[in-house]
This record gives C-alpha cells, structure tokens and sequence, in this order.
C-alpha cells in the first residue's frame, strides 16, 4: 500500500471538463417562434429573457438572447463549442432566420478537474495560505483564489482538485504549477 501511493506522489493531472463561452450572431431571434418550433429548447420569459436550447452531440446547453447573443456552456474543447455554434445557426435557419456573418467566440470561463497526486491538510491549508476559505460543516473543499491570475480552486483533502476562472488551456497549466508551489511552500 505504501509502495503505490508513493508512486502517486506528485502525479498531477488535470482535464478540462467545462468550457462557456460567448459570442453575438448580430442578429435579432424571435425566441417565442424558436420555443414553438424546437423540442430541444425551453423559453420562460418572467422568469428569465434568455432561450435555453440543449444540443445531444456534442453534448452543450445554450443561452440565446433575443438580441443574437449566446453563451454556450458544456463543451469541452474549441471544436465542441464551434460545432455546437454551428448547429445553433442550423437551428435558426429552420426558421428562416439566416445568420451571415462568422460569430467571433470568447472564452468566458474555462472549469477544469483533476489531481495533484497528494494527500492534503485542509485546516493547515487554511491557516498558512492567503485568500481561502473553509468550511468543513458546509462543504468539504477549500476554496483558494490566485487573486493575480483570477484563477480559484476547490481543494480537497485526497488530492482533488477543480479549477475555474481560466481563459485558455495554457493558463489552467500555469496556474496549476503556481499552485502546487504554493502548497509545498506551506506543507
């Protein structure tokens, strides 16, 4: 037993799991006219101005506002949320809408899971670094930010980790590497 979690140590892996982005299709969409014609979507306008619409493959879920923006969220890699742009247009020109121009895609938020291959001590974590917060009887993770790179992450004593706030792939690696030395600078 020893012997294999010694081979673990400081195994890190991590895996993008959740990428949001927005784009504007500059164009108007008549949301009520989507709800009635797509089974894939929901629209409850006093509850909330935006168009759900969930697409199978790849499996994403967006947001469509009626003046032509769109936050996509569930892809996990560019070409998902490109293909997932594609087929919301498709969508619209089954109602005659007809979207001319290539929508520019920003990256909103990139969430990102995975391991740093070593047990951690969340309360000593809390005490010896900046910007945490934990609270074992709420929830069993600690939240860290890296106030500088906007990134925050969720701790959890086995090793796991999540991160969000990241915009690029090379970032969730950067930040990744700035916090496992943070962690060994305080363990």
């Amino acid at each position: 037993m020893a012997a294999k979690k010694q081979s673990n140590e400081g195994k890190k892996e991590i895996r993008i799991v959740n990428i949001v982005v927005s784009t504007s299709l500059e164009h108007d969409i008549p949301l009520e006219k989507m709800a009635a014609t797509l089974s894939n979507t929901e629209y409850n306008p006093e509850q909330f101005p935006g168009l759900v619409i969930r697409i199978k493959e790849p499996k994403t879920s967006a947001l469509i506002f009626s003046s032509g923006k769109v936050v996509c969220t569930g892809a996990r890699t560019m070409e998902e949320v490109q293909e997932s742009i594609k087929k919301i247009i498709k969508s619209l020109e089954k109602i005659g809408i007809k979207i001319k121009i290539e929508p520019i895609i920003k990256i909103q938020n990139i969430v990102a899971s995975g391991s740093i291959g070593m047990d951690l001590n969340l309360n000593t974590l809390a005490m010896k670094l900046d910007n945490t917060e934990y609270e074992p009887e709420q929830f069993p993770g600690l939240v860290y930010k890296l106030l500088d790179d906007r990134a925050t992450f969720l701790l959890f004593s086995n090793g796991k980790i999540v991160c969000t706030g990241t915009k690029t792939e090379e970032d969730v690696h950067r930040v990744l590497d700035k916090l496992i030395r943070n962690l060994k600078k305080v363990m």
